[in-house]
């Protein structure tokens, strides 16, 4: 939010010498973050004048319209006679006051300003916009004065553009709607320097008549709790928004319309109530406010046509929809170039459905921004008498006598707050009576009683004021103060965060990462050594991504936790596997040029509890009782951690040495093995098996098992799902879930042997079924403790094996601690091995 220091000035008593660092300081010190402060006269240095256009000549012959103007810059030429400008602009006349930039001035971005010829004309200086003065991003026309103006050729322009002012511009947290407004701006710093509020909802405003100034019916009163309108007749179209408006809507990021559209911003920017001008004579019947029907459609001012949802809130007439409400109107009723009667509308509208409204269309309008933070819903008549009062002043017409005030708004519920709460939370001495008076200051209600519910079982010592309790009820102003906690905020804030005082706690000793964050480093460790790239994906996905992945109706990882208020309707749930937006971020990488990606990450999926039922509802005023954290934890959805990897293109780069690799369905069987080596699994509990498992390809699917439990799967994807995800063939992705691991065992140290090894190689035929592992661990078994290691070197199919039967080659290591091992001790030792492997796989000595 941009302001100018001087509006603000209106509303509270600053110091007249306050310097801008401490205004800063005192802002950040309230929980304001302060983007800038730019103090606007520094901006633009060099002669910045009035100018009156005398002459203007059309110059033909180019491409663009270009004039040839000859404007009235009084005496600051020295010469006093008219500047020659050539401009590109259309939107001003022979007669019209400007702002002219003589040359030697610089403007804002080190632009500067000289004389030349252009255009076959002497061209001194410039006849600047409002986005080349830095006041906004309006570069449609220069600036006009309007008749309102004073100056006169040849003074100097700073004061009556603004350009004498310091603006600010501050990042409102979420939580401090209320400072979206020069009122609660000013409110805060009169707290910060103690000096008087000038507040301006608190000037005389008519009541509801009991004849409505227009005919009003209100069907949703909790998405719509008080509606109020006034009309004005005879106002004139032609009315020019007033120059020192139209200069505060520009320093505040606002672009200037039309004096009714213009009030209702600048209402807004003053009150905080968004408001809605119609033109009465383009309404056709009484307005109803209601919940839209699914696939009613309007056009809103933007000039797109919105398909709308059950749970977006119109307003309509006898023709449907002409306005969706707190966010946007709509084309049919807004005010023209020829509205003559304006019907104001100021609301107050459920923040909730307005957050999901500007979400579900994309429309994050300044009046959205506003509502789903929080409104005042009793400053809504002070903003209507406030626009009429502007709009016949600035604009004619005559304001009617009727007022329109619908209001279902429910009063705000006393908090109860122990008066010691504050010094017991923080740490810091907070005596009742200073908790009473910083919560007045912020505009609560305090009330005292006594406090038979303050027992804290966490609290260290008794602070002065235990036992007193505080009935507190929350100004209207103010919807996030809601639990004790809120309080307790507020008291900090305001007596000074820098009075609480930076003590750490002291870190137990003996204690480090848990065995499941050494696991989780160990993994990504070893995953980026072998050259993955971590990503980071969000967790929400689209219901249509189950089945893109090919998920039987059937699948445990097809039902999915639905979020009550996502970020986007099109990903509305959480995910149950980490493949799909994984696979989300190597499409976009691949969009992006890429083409050799191997990428991974760890994270959550989420499995819903069915028939868990609904979570106890826990306040922030105590610590949740050991059954209402279980009656919680048994509704939470299930959230395993898992561990997955995409691969696509080269795994080893082509280059002057040969062609590159690229990856296969073994590359991501391998990276299985190497998460569950970094996890601490040995390798002789591990097992891989063929399966058929979606996402995968069925005959190039492997499932990767731990102690007999399958613990995930690997290998290339399914065409089905590669052609739907639009991803290259032949991707690959392994996925795995850590949590479902044993625990990592003691590894004994190993046994180290100064003696030569003895390698004996065995090639095995087998049948095609048979899985190579399986043969491994047969090898193993009858080897007996002489054989050191065995690593499989070779696969062949052929003619001469005959159909359905491989050859598997295996490399084998035989060492004995004591002594070196003759020939007959380790053939002996290979034999037995390959009699068991014989035994139990049917397996035979190739070429025996």
């Amino acid at each position: 939010m941009r302001v100018s220091v001087s509006w603000l000035r209106e509303y509270v008593d600053l110091p007249a010498d306050l310097p801008t660092g401490d205004l800063e300081q005192a802002l950040v010190d309230l929980g304001i973050e302060v983007e800038s402060v730019v103090d606007l006269a520094a901006t633009v240095t060099g002669q910045l004048v009035v100018g009156e256009v005398r002459e203007i000549e059309e110059l033909t012959g180019f491409k663009k319209p270009i004039r040839f103007c000859r404007v009235d810059v009084g005496d600051a030429n020295g010469t006093g006679e008219p500047q020659e400008i050539v401009c590109g602009a259309r939107n001003f006349a022979v007669g019209d006051r400007v702002v002219v930039i003589l040359p030697g001035g610089v403007l804002p971005g080190g632009f500067a300003i000289g004389a030349r010829k252009t255009y076959g004309h002497n061209s001194a200086g410039m006849i600047c916009s409002a986005k080349e003065l830095g006041l906004g991003d309006d570069h449609s026309g220069i600036i006009v004065l309007g008749p309102d103006v004073t100056a006169k050729p040849g003074d100097d322009a700073r004061p009556v553009v603004g350009l004498d002012d310091v603006v600010l511009d501050l990042e409102i947290t979420p939580d401090r709607g209320y400072a979206l407004s020069l009122r609660g701006l000013a409110r805060e710093l009169s707290h910060a320097f103690d000096v008087p509020l000038h507040d301006p909802a608190l000037a005389p405003a008519p009541s509801g008549t009991e004849t409505p100034a227009y005919p009003v019916e209100v069907r949703d009163t909790v998405g719509c709790d008080r509606f109020t309108a006034r009309l004005v007749r005879g106002v004139d179209p032609s009315a020019p928004t007033p120059s020192w408006m139209q200069q505060r809507l520009v320093t505040a990021g606002i672009r200037s319309i039309s004096l009714p559209v213009d009030i209702t911003n600048y209402v807004m920017l003053e009150l905080g109530q968004p408001m809605h001008a119609f033109d009465a004579d383009r309404v056709v019947g009484p307005l109803v406010v209601r919940r839209a029907e699914a696939g009613e459609k309007l056009t809103t001012l933007d000039g797109v046509n919105r398909v709308l949802t059950a749970d977006d809130m119109v307003i309509c007439d006898d023709t449907g929809p002409i306005s969706l409400a707190a966010v946007m109107g709509g084309e049919t009723s807004e005010v023209v170039a020829g509205t003559s009667t304006v019907l104001f509308e100021a609301a107050h509208w459920d923040p909730a459905m307005v957050g999901r409204t500007a979400r579900r269309h994309k429309l994050f309008s300044e009046a959205a921004k506003r509502w789903e933070r929080g409104v005042d819903p009793a400053v809504a008549l002070v903003a209507l008498e406030r626009a009429v009062g502007l709009l016949t002043e600035h604009g004619g017409g005559t304001p009617g006598a009727e007022v329109l005030d619908i209001d279902h708004v429910r009063p705000r519920t006393p908090i109860t707050l122990p008066a010691d709460l504050p010094t017991r939370r923080v740490g810091v001495e907070y005596p009742p009576a200073r908790v009473v008076a910083l919560l007045e200051r912020v505009g609560c209600t305090v009330a005292q009683g006594v406090d038979r519910l303050s027992e804290d079982p966490g609290a260290v010592g008794v602070a002065s004021g235990a036992g007193t309790a505080l009935s507190v009820t929350p100004p209207t102003w103010r919807p996030d103060l809601t639990d004790p906690a809120d309080l307790v905020e507020e008291v900090v804030r305001l007596d000074g965060y820098d009075r609480v005082p930076s003590v750490l706690p002291t870190a137990p000793p003996g204690r480090g990462l848990t065995p499941r964050q050494r696991r989780r480093r160990a993994v990504a460790g070893s995953l980026a050594e072998r050259g993955y790239v971590e990503v980071l994906a969000h967790p929400f996905v689209s219901p249509e991504l189950a089945d893109q992945l090919g998920l039987a109706a059937d699948d445990p990882r097809r039902p999915a936790v639905r979020l009550a208020n996502p970020l986007s309707e099109e990903e509305p749930l959480l995910r149950t596997t980490l493949l799909g937006p994984l696979l989300g971020i190597l499409k976009r990488n691949l969009g992006r040029g890429h083409r050799d990606l191997a990428l991974y990450e760890i994270g959550a999926v989420f499995h819903p509890r069915v028939g868990a039922g609904s979570p106890p509802a826990m306040g922030v005023d105590r610590r949740p009782t050991d059954a209402e954290f279980a009656a919680a934890d048994a509704v939470v959805p299930a959230q395993p951690v898992h561990v997955a990897v995409v691969l696509a293109g080269d795994l080893d780069p082509a280059g002057w040495w040969g062609a590159g690799r690229p990856a296969g369905w073994a590359d991501a069987i391998e990276a299985a093995r190497d998460v569950l080596d970094a996890a601490g699994i040995p390798g002789e509990r591990v097992e891989v098996r063929a399966a058929e498992y979606a996402p995968w390809h069925p005959g190039r699917c492997a499932e990767l098992r731990v102690d007999g439990a399958v613990v995930g799967h690997a290998g290339e994807l399914h065409p089905v799902v590669v052609a739907a995800l639009e991803l290259p063939r032949r991707t690959c992705a392994m996925e795995l879930d850590l949590d479902t691991l044993p625990p990592t065992p003691v590894t004994p140290a190993p046994t180290v042997s100064g003696f030569p090894p003895a390698l004996i190689d065995v090639a095995l035929v087998v049948d095609d079924s048979v899985p190579a592992e399986q043969v491994r661990r047969a090898l193993e078994a009858g080897a007996g403790e002489l054989l050191e290691d065995v690593r499989l070197f070779d696969v062949y199919s052929g003619a001469q094996l005959g159909d359905g039967r491989r050859s598997l080659a295996y490399k084998l290591t035989f060492r004995a601690p004591d002594r070196t091992l003759t020939v007959e001790e380790a053939v002996a030792a290979r034999d037995a091995a390959v009699a068991v492997a014989t035994e139990r796989l049917g397996a035979t000595l190739r070429g025996a």
